[in-house]
């Protein structure tokens, strides 16, 4: 199909890779990639006029989806210690009354309401393999097919991870009743890889995989998958979230966890750090320069009171993040960069903290955000240009806070003042799954998804 004959969109303003373009022509073939883009144009009757500014989808670096699910039901107060190790409990129980058929509506639902936050596509990072008891489903691959299910009924592009777990605690611990539907042997989940090479490859997502955390797997085993997989694509773990797994890390091996992994394994552009709240000056500058993307959950950490990602150094040092919604207890964009900004006011006393002088707090953590996503969802080049996939958010024009706005005070506006509703219409691969803040499957998601509410009561 040639640039004449393709589907024209057309935008009074646009996010381009250049910078903020007026009166932009996007042109998208059948297969749903860009192929043109032209500033400055006059509009014509065959085109279809967006209702708003125009800006790229963003990557959701980091998602449990069935933990969607269970939001809001840990915040019963306990005996104030309260920390990420009391909500396990909460997660352990919601993981033993879900079945497949449960995981795919909540994937459904939590994938629409990520579309509808400016996110359009998400990485799962997926650790619920098995029945309750630890024995595999007839297709060991199940959860994971559900997932895949989930992200084409939303339309939602997908890299999928799944997670190997075998471990309690550091020192090969044994694990706990509660985790049983996680394990893995090596040879177990590299069978499961194998299995899902295809499937994702005929569903149109892109495969990688994820070691939980250090926690989870002795050094020997994280050396037998990182040797023996033959998948190509990111490699995620959770590291340094919490102080006690610090303490726990340096009493059985003298290191830190981020100090650890860097030594010991080989980190480099590949590899997404999730969380890595809690590191020394040393290791913030450390992983900034290993080429690995940070994978920050704002509105998670400040949930389960991780503790606040030292950014501010991290970016000094040309260091890479992106964003992820992890337990979901919110689904936006505007949510998780507002909180990463807001999270370093809060800890230096100062404000305007991640930009340089001069420059717009919004579109500086924006663009980083966007790129350090994509690279670690091993998604190719982000952004509105000629040979990417037409990946669009159409901000509301209608709103007088963004009618207002131009250039970069529309991102300012989205991100510090408005939030998820100044979504209007979302994009992915050329098709339109949100239309003036609508799925078309939405009643059908809804329903099913209220379904498995009501088990969790």
């Amino acid at each position: 199909m040639t640039a004449s004959s393709a589907h024209r969109l057309f935008a009074e303003q646009a996010l381009l890779p250049t910078g903020w373009s007026e009166n932009v022509a996007i042109s998208i073939d059948q297969a749903g990639s860009i192929v043109a883009v032209e500033a400055g144009q006059l509009a014509t009757p065959e085109d279809e006029r967006l209702c708003g500014p125009v800006v790229p989808t963003m990557t959701n670096l980091h998602s449990h989806a069935f933990q969607r699910a269970m939001a809001g039901l840990a915040e019963v107060a306990g005996t104030g210690d309260d920390s990420f190790w009391t909500w396990r409990e909460e997660m352990y129980r919601t993981v033993g009354l879900v079945d497949p058929d449960d995981v795919e509506a909540i994937g459904a639902k939590l994938y629409v309401e990520m579309l509808k936050g400016g996110f359009g596509r998400v990485v799962e990072f997926h650790y619920l393999h098995h029945q309750l008891d630890g024995t595999p489903y007839a297709d060991p691959a199940e959860m994971s097919l559900r997932i895949l299910r989930a992200a084409q009924t939303s339309g939602i592009g997908l890299t999928h991870l799944p997670v190997f777990y075998a471990r309690a605690n550091f020192g090969g611990a044994a694990p706990k009743a509660g985790q049983r539907p996680f394990l893995h042997d090596p040879d177990r989940f590299l069978a499961l890889l194998d299995r899902l090479s295809p499937a994702c490859e005929a569903a149109g997502a892109t495969l990688g995989y994820a070691i939980h955390s250090l926690r989870a797997a002795t050094p020997e085993e994280m050396g037998v998958i990182l040797e023996s997989s033959p998948v190509t694509g990111p490699i995620h773990i959770h590291v340094a979230e919490q102080p006690r797994e610090v303490k726990d890390c340096l009493a059985w091996s003298g290191q830190r966890p981020v100090e650890w992994l860097l030594d010991n394994m080989p980190v480099d552009e590949r590899w997404c750090a999730i969380h890595a709240t809690h590191m020394t000056p040393g290791e913030t500058r450390r992983l900034a320069h290993s080429g690995a993307v940070a994978g920050l959950c704002p509105a998670t950490e400040a949930n389960l009171g991780d503790g606040i990602f030292p950014a501010v150094d991290y970016l000094a040092a040309g260091g890479r993040f992106g964003v992820g919604t992890d337990s979901h207890v919110a689904t936006s964009v505007a949510e998780e960069l507002r909180l990463l900004e807001y999270g370093q006011r809060l800890r230096d006393r100062r404000r305007n903290r991640l930009a340089a002088s001069g420059a717009s707090v919004g579109r500086t953590i924006f663009d980083a955000a966007l790129a350090g996503g994509a690279r670690a969802a091993g998604a190719g080049e982000p952004g509105i240009h000629v040979g990417g996939k037409a990946d669009l958010v159409v901000l509301d024009g209608a709103n007088p806070y963004i009618a207002a706005a131009g250039g970069n005070q529309i991102l300012d506006r989205w991100l510090f003042a408005l939030g998820g509703d100044t979504v209007r219409d979302v994009m992915v691969a050329g098709e339109w799954k949100i239309r003036n803040g609508r799925h078309d499957r939405e009643e059908d998601i809804d329903r099913a998804f209220a379904r498995v509410l009501n088990k969790l009561k």
